[in-house]
C-alpha cells in the first residue's frame, strides 16, 4: 500500500511509521519536514500536497493543533486553532483528499481521550476531539467506492509524560508503540466509522 503519513516526525507519527513501513510504502508528511510539507489548516496547500504525492491507499494523520487554556481565559478566538487546524483540517483532508484516494483507500484520523475524560483546560481539544469522532462516524456512512473512514483516540502517552504529567494525573498513559496499533488496525482492516479508543 501506498500510505500517506502527516505528522510522521512527531511522537505518534514515528511510531506509525515504524508499525507500517515494515510492510508498506509510507511517504512521510510534516508542516516543516518529510518527504512532503502541508499546512493541514490551509486548504490550498491540502490540494497542492495531492498532487505531488498522486494517488494512494491510505492517509494517516496524526497532525493537528489546539489551544490549552482555562476556560474562564478563553474567547471565541482562542477556539480557532483547533477548529481550523486539527478539526477542519482533518476534514478537508478527505473532502480534497477522496479525489485522489483509491478505490478502498482509508483515511485515519487522530482525536484523542479527552471529550471522554477531560481535563482542566482542555475545553477547546474535548469540542475539537468530540467533532471528530462525530464526523468520522457521520461521513463514513455517505462515502463512495469502498472509502473508509476511523479515528483513533488515544490517551497520553507515555513518551509525553515528562510534559504533560501535571495535566493528566490519575491517567494510565500508554507507549506510542501500542497507539499505533490501533492506525494499522484502521489502515490494514476492513472497519469504517470508528473511534478506537486506546487507554
Amino acid at each position: 500500500m501506498k500510505i500517506l503519513l502527516i505528522g510522521a516526525s512527531g511522537t505518534v507519527g514515528s511510531a506509525v511509521k515504524a508499525e507500517l513501513s515494515q510492510r508498506h510504502e509510507v511517504i512521510t508528511i510534516g508542516r516543516k519536514s518529510g518527504d512532503f510539507q502541508v499546512d493541514i489548516s490551509n486548504s490550498t496547500s491540502i490540494r497542492k500536497l495531492f498532487e505531488q504525492t498522486g494517488k494512494f491507499d491510505a492517509l494517516v494523520c496524526a497532525a493537528g493543533s489546539v489551544n490549552f487554556m482555562p476556560l474562564a481565559d478563553m474567547s471565541a478566538a482562542d477556539f480557532d486553532l483547533g477548529l481550523q487546524d486539527k478539526l477542519m483540517g482533518q476534514v478537508n483532508l478527505l473532502l480534497i483528499g477522496r479525489e485522489f484516494a483509491n478505490d478502498g483507500a482509508s483515511f485515519t484520523f487522530t482525536s484523542g481521550i479527552l471529550n471522554r475524560d477531560p481535563i482542566r483546560t482542555g475545553a477547546s481539544a474535548a469540542l475539537v476531539n468530540g467533532a471528530l469522532d462525530a464526523f468520522v462516524k457521520a461521513a463514513a456512512i455517505e462515502l463512495p467506492r469502498g472509502l473508509r473512514i476511523n479515528s483513533v483516540s488515544p490517551t497520553v502517552l507515555l513518551e509525553a509524560m515528562g510534559s504533560y504529567a501535571a495535566y493528566f494525573r490519575g491517567f494510565k498513559p500508554v507507549p506510542a508503540a501500542d497507539v499505533a496499533l490501533a492506525y494499522a488496525k484502521s489502515v490494514e482492516g476492513l472497519q469504517t466509522g470508528q473511534a478506537y479508543n486506546v487507554g
